[in-house]
């Protein structure tokens, strides 16, 4: 058993908890956190290499953001929305949507990922009711894909591992295949097969009856359900052509690429591929507070505002402390170039995990952009098949790098219940050293977990 095996024992030994979301192999306390470090109550450090699910954009600590939340907790942490307006949630309002595409500047400020993802699939289909298209209710997505917790954002989730114990409580939305090009076997050239999965969007839109659809959602760079998942360049703008052909709103998901992450402020903008409405959290709160966003044009708001308002909301929709928190955000992004730092550092850090690819065959795909990336592993290179679900090689991996010192990130990437992935992100203030870091640690566990699991490694027999 290894130090931080009996490390943890010993911590469960001492340690009973009633939190009961806590999984049998239990964690160390956490102590304190700064920049792209985290410190445990028992003195070890690990490198926050995920930025803990892709929420940390700007690193941990930052004394400005700091500074800011204890300015406006001096003034007021709470006030709602139906009562009072704020400052914080004003000037996020203004500074978030001069960031966005043009148009895209009316804000519905909420805490989360899914309740930013339902907010947007609710603002489609009140829009649809508002503009006398009430027949249309159905949100097309991706599978596999993740979208949120909740029914409303589980609905469109692709992702049978979470979904299905829930199926008989909600209206499962209809689902085309994500974009998987790189898994093709075919004579087709990436730009066609980008097409052809668009194309897929129009034949299920054909298929429900284009009246019945309202809107099609999907995360531009992958998050979570396919590892950092990039499309061909050719799918965007057909994807973009389909949705205006049948009077579908395009939702874009960037909870997870968007504030910044991928070298752009919004995945989206690689293509420059402008959604109809964008749901945003993550790294727009950069894990200082509980914040998300969905962001629409006046065009698909005013109907609505015609005819009742927005009928939705949330306790905490646009919390003072929780804005005030993601206007700093904004700010150090800005003071400190961190948009360019992510395009510049995930143009190293990809170098890197290519590298450990030509080392480990096994790594079947690496993809991503910016600070987002991920890499697949597979049993057999040539086939592509998985690893054997009992071999649990993504666990196993992620516990590897962990007992080195490093956290990063994974999920089974066929919907929920198959396939072997890691997903590297680290804050965007990590340096070209801490690059090469995280890539040394990723490299010596995927030597230890080739050797367990007999997989396949460059120049050994």
């Amino acid at each position: 058993m290894s130090k931080a095996q009996t490390a943890v024992q010993d911590t469960d030994v001492r340690r009973q908890s009633h939190l009961f979301y806590l999984s049998s192999l239990r964690r160390p306390l956490i102590d304190r956190a700064e920049g792209i470090y985290m410190w445990t109550q028992d003195g070890r450090r690990f490198i926050d290499g995920s930025s803990g699910p892709m929420v940390a954009n700007i690193g941990h600590s930052n004394r400005n953001v700091l500074d800011a939340m204890k300015r406006q907790m001096d003034r007021a942490t709470f006030a709602y929305r139906l009562h009072f307006e704020n400052e914080p949630a004003e000037e996020l309002a203004r500074e978030l949507a001069g960031k966005l595409p043009e148009g895209m500047d009316r804000i519905f400020f909420v805490s989360g990922g899914s309740e930013a993802t339902e907010s947007c699939i609710k603002l489609a289909r009140q829009w649809a009711v508002a503009t006398g298209q009430a027949s249309r209710w159905k949100v097309i997505t991706r599978f596999p894909s993740y979208h949120g917790g909740t029914l409303g954002s589980l609905s469109i989730t692709g992702d049978d591992a979470l979904a299905e114990t829930f199926t008989p409580m909600m209206r499962v939305m209809p689902t085309v295949p994500a974009p998987t090009a790189w898994r093709d076997r075919d004579n087709l050239s990436m730009e066609q097969r980008g097409v052809r999965y668009a194309d897929m969007l129009e034949e299920k839109i054909l298929a429900e009856g284009p009246e019945s659809v309202v809107a099609f959602i999907m995360e531009p760079i992958g998050g979570a359900a396919t590892a950092a998942l990039v499309a061909p360049d050719s799918y965007y703008a057909r994807i973009r052509e389909i949705c205006d052909r049948y009077g579908i709103l395009l939702i874009h998901d960037e909870v997870m690429s968007g504030a910044g992450r991928t070298g752009k402020f919004l995945g989206g903008d690689h293509w420059n591929c402008k959604p109809d409405i964008v749901a945003l959290s993550k790294g727009l709160g950069s894990g200082y507070a509980p914040l998300g966003a969905l962001a629409a044009p006046m065009r698909l708001v005013e109907p609505l505002l015609a005819t009742g308002g927005f009928q939705h909301g949330h306790t905490y929709a646009g919390n003072p402390l929780a804005c005030a928190a993601g206007l700093a955000v904004l700010g150090e992004m800005d003071r400190l170039d961190l948009i360019a730092n992510a395009a510049g550092m995930g143009d190293v850090l990809m170098d890197g995990l290519k590298a450990l690819a030509r080392r480990f065959p096994f790594i079947a795909d690496v993809r991503g952009k910016g600070l987002l990336t991920g890499a697949e592993m597979v049993a057999d290179p040539d086939t592509l098949k998985p690893i054997e679900q009992s071999k649990k090689a993504t666990q196993r991996l992620l516990d590897l790098a962990y007992e080195r010192g490093l956290i990063i990130y994974g999920r089974r990437v066929k919907g929920g219940v198959d396939g072997d992935n890691f997903m590297v992100a680290p804050p965007m203030i990590v340096t070209g050293e801490q690059v090469g870091e995280i890539i040394s640690i990723i490299g010596d566990s995927l030597e230890v977990l080739a050797t367990e699991l007999d997989l396949p490694v460059e120049g050994r027999g």
